[in-house]
């Protein structure tokens, strides 16, 4: 009988990060299962570019689970009528934090991890180059790590289950160091905020600055597509 390859899941939003993220699990070894969630966000854009990297990076699958946190509003991400900051980074958490994202996301992604029996959910939450959002610290990774082993079947049965935040600590320009070493083509990904149908990137928001100031840092051509 011969052993199964260890299997992850990868949350993958279609953006650089998340890109990275698969790369790094596939490098790892694992077995990758890609899950994207269309959480009613202004455009599909970044949905169709996860379909792009998860078939380039060799996921085993890519599922699209589809949760609408839209009807809530309550963020520049969701709802139409708050508009994209484009004047760069202010003080506090921005209008683009959606509220409870990363948990309801993880959340999923748990939920797909027992199914399939994989132990790892990789993340590509980042606490350096990153717009000051709360679920994308350290100490909320290791909170839903914990509650994961409280809260499901695998972890009472006494399968330990791990939450992967590779590049937590990692600069923009590192992460793409990173990936560009572990073959991603960043031209497929796609970050803005505010992207149009065709992906193209405003260039002025929060997530088009880091991303162009992370590839001149890292000395690499920036591939993006800007409108």
């Amino acid at each position: 009988m011969t052993d199964h390859p260890k299997r992850a899941v990868i949350l993958l939003s279609g953006g650089l990060d998340s890109a990275t993220c698969l790369a790094i699990a596939r490098d790892m070894g694992f077995e990758t299962y890609a899950l994207s969630v269309a959480y009613g966000q202004r455009h599909a854009a970044e949905l169709a570019a996860a379909g792009r990297v998860a078939a380039s990076l060799g996921a085993r699958e890519h599922r699209v689970a589809s949760v609408e946190l839209g009807q809530f509003g309550g963020s520049a991400l969701t709802d139409d009528k708050i508009p994209v900051p484009v004047e760069g980074s202010t003080d506090g958490i921005p209008v683009t934090y959606v509220p409870a994202r990363n948990t309801v996301m993880l959340s999923i992604a748990l939920a797909w991890a027992e199914v399939l029996g994989a132990n790892d959910i990789f993340v590509g939450v980042n606490a350096v180059d990153y717009s000051g959002y709360p679920d994308c610290r350290p100490e909320f990774i290791a909170a839903f790590e914990t509650m994961a082993n409280l809260a499901t079947k695998a972890g009472v049965e006494g399968t330990r289950l791990r939450i992967h935040a590779p590049l937590i600590a990692l600069s923009k320009a590192d992460i793409i160091r990173r990936g560009s070493a572990l073959g991603v083509d960043y031209g497929q990904t796609v970050s803005c905020y505010q992207a149009d149908d065709a992906g193209h990137a405003c260039g002025r928001c929060d997530a088009c600055r880091l991303r162009r100031a992370g590839f001149e840092v890292a000395g690499l051509p920036d591939p993006t597509r800007y409108a």
